[in-house]
């Protein structure tokens, strides 16, 4: 599930949410023939309004903010302003709060040799979103993440969401989204009793594999720069063990939520590659977490 899908079921809404102006008419969603707009996250609308006129809607949906993000946002309103020779709207929309804290600039700013550069953009931070301005606008595009929304993560109101998706053929395929989300928040087999979806089928989503990928790079990192630091041939074989537990790290808490903290300090603890590579593999197919338990205490 793209972004550009996710704009493209009520692009008029969309626009009119990230701008705050009313009134506008969506006249085309570019892609292809804006060739630095390639990326799921990107998407470039151009609109018109009568008080306006034309102009273009730059949007990048961000799982989590980085410290690039600004200067990304300066080059990509730069070449879409460029190519189009339009004004251009940037808005930044995070998904997921940073996993350590970061300050969330909504502005590009750089000076060298007395030259300077500066460039503003919307920042969107969905947890800051109320769910309830979802359901009342409404916002279609945004209900696969009302569990992460402000006050959207009990059962009752992703209920609500889940019933207003089953209720448009159009946004049936969001289930699945919803049902990722909902992981965040809510106990695994809650979930699986209010929507259609299994474990399997979620964890071959974009959006699993690329928080999976993001906890792994960075334990890989990590594990590197610690080698490095002591001064031991071993760091790429530490980073490889920082890696996948921070992916199991990350399952845990999408399969389990609060409760798969508990063992991930057992599992911290394991140094043989091969048995944490088993468990991160497992977390596909066990139900539970003394289930999990088992595997790794039985290879030890």
């Amino acid at each position: 599930m793209s972004s550009k899908r996710l704009i493209g079921i009520a692009p008029s809404r969309w626009v009119e949410w990230v701008t705050e102006i009313t009134n506008i008419t969506v006249e085309e969603i570019i892609s292809s023939d804006f060739q630095w707009v390639s990326r799921e996250g990107d998407v470039l609308l151009s609109v018109s309004s009568t008080e306006h006129g034309e102009f273009l809607v730059l949007n990048e949906m961000q799982l989590r903010y980085n410290t690039e993000m600004p200067r990304r946002m300066r080059a990509y309103a730069a070449l879409a302003e460029e190519q189009y020779k339009k004004p251009v709207y940037p808005v930044l929309i995070n998904i997921l709060q940073p996993r350590i804290p970061t300050e969330i600039v909504n502005c590009y700013e750089s000076e060298f040799l007395n030259l300077r550069a500066h460039q503003d953009y919307r920042v969107i931070n969905l947890r800051e979103i109320e769910a309830q301005e979802v359901f009342q606008q409404p916002l279609p595009s945004l209900l696969p993440f009302i569990p992460i929304l402000k006050s959207g993560g009990e059962e009752a109101t992703v209920r609500q969401a889940l019933q207003l998706l089953r209720e448009d053929e159009q946004l049936l395929e969001l289930e699945n989204l919803l049902a990722f989300f909902a992981t965040f928040v809510l106990n695994t087999e809650i979930v699986q009793q209010i929507m259609r979806w299994d474990m399997a089928v979620l964890q071959e989503s974009p959006w699993y594999q690329q928080i999976l990928q993001e906890g792994v790079a960075i334990g890989e990192q990590r594990g590197e720069q610690r080698g490095e630091q002591r001064g031991e041939q071993r760091g790429i074989e530490i980073g490889e063990q920082r890696g996948i537990i921070s992916g199991i790290e990350i399952g845990l808490e999408l399969k389990f939520g609060e409760s798969g903290k508990e063992i991930f300090s057992e599992i911290n603890s394991i140094e043989d590659t091969q048995v944490l590579e088993t468990i991160l593999t497992s977390l596909k197919t066990v139900e539970t977490i003394e289930q999990l338990r088992q595997i790794y205490q039985s290879d030890s």
